[in-house]
């Protein structure tokens, strides 16, 4: 029985860390980039200790070239000197450190190879998993995106149905407005129909009469023969020709 409760408390707690995972996307992934940033270092610490060995069989090597080279000198020298038994002796040794040179030098070479494959490799996947990692995360924009454009998309949906429903409140202000708008009109045509226009038409007919009346007068004043309103243009009056200084007659 405490089997099958702890089986339950463990599946519970799962459910709950895996909705928070789903929650949180972004927290997940940056977990796993600070994952893949020890994983890297871990497999740099690797990576330089076999450097370290390629450095070391390298260096081996240079000794050995270079001791390969005074055996090889004073061998020659003793046997010219006619120092066979030294001669022999340098020559053994120049023997046996030849092959160890050849034994090193494969070594060498083979750890040279061990290590760009190795530095290729962790390019790749150092590579891929970023590249994973950029993925997901415009994955997760995308997502993040589309769920606020569904949620937008279902609010306006919402809207549309409650906004063209019968009897709604929009409809029920439209009817208020035009109500309103109707009783106003009404009222309007009412107080134009109340006017009394009798008044005004006297005052504009006592207003036409002084203007002619104040027309007449400039135009005698000005001696310029107007007809009544309506009939043909004004003439101007010609002056009569004044006597002569001489008094004498005018012909």
């Amino acid at each position: 029985m405490f089997k099958r409760l702890g089986n339950l408390i463990r599946g519970f707690f799962g459910l709950f860390i895996s909705g928070l995972e789903k929650q949180n996307p972004e927290a997940l992934l940056e977990v796993e980039k600070e994952n893949l940033r020890k994983q890297i270092s871990e497999y740099n610490k690797g990576l330089s200790a076999h450097a370290a060995l390629c450095e070391r069989l390298m260096a081996q090597v240079k000794r050995e070239e270079t001791e390969v080279r005074e055996l090889t000198a004073k061998a020659t020298a003793h046997l010219k000197a006619g120092n066979r038994q030294l001669a022999g002796e340098y020559a053994l040794r120049l023997q046996k450190l030849k092959g160890e040179h050849t034994e090193n030098v494969a070594q060498l070479e083979a750890a040279e190879k061990t290590y760009e494959e190795l530095k290729r490799a962790r390019e790749v996947a150092v590579t891929a998993a970023r590249e994973k990692i950029e993925a997901l995360k415009r994955d997760i924009d995308s997502t993040r995106i589309a769920k606020a454009t569904a949620e937008l998309n279902e609010m306006a949906a919402g809207m549309i149905n409650e906004i063209g429903g019968a009897g709604d409140t929009l409809n029920r202000l439209e009817e208020m407005v035009r109500d309103e708008k109707e009783k106003a009109l009404g009222r309007a045509r009412v107080a134009r129909d109340s006017i009394d226009n009798s008044e005004l038409q006297t005052m504009e007919s006592e207003r036409q009469a002084l203007e002619e009346m104040a027309l007449a007068d400039f135009a005698a004043e000005a001696g310029i023969v107007i007809d009544s309103p309506g009939g043909a243009a004004p003439t101007a009056v010609a002056d009569a020709a004044p006597p002569t200084a001489e008094g004498g007659k005018t012909m």
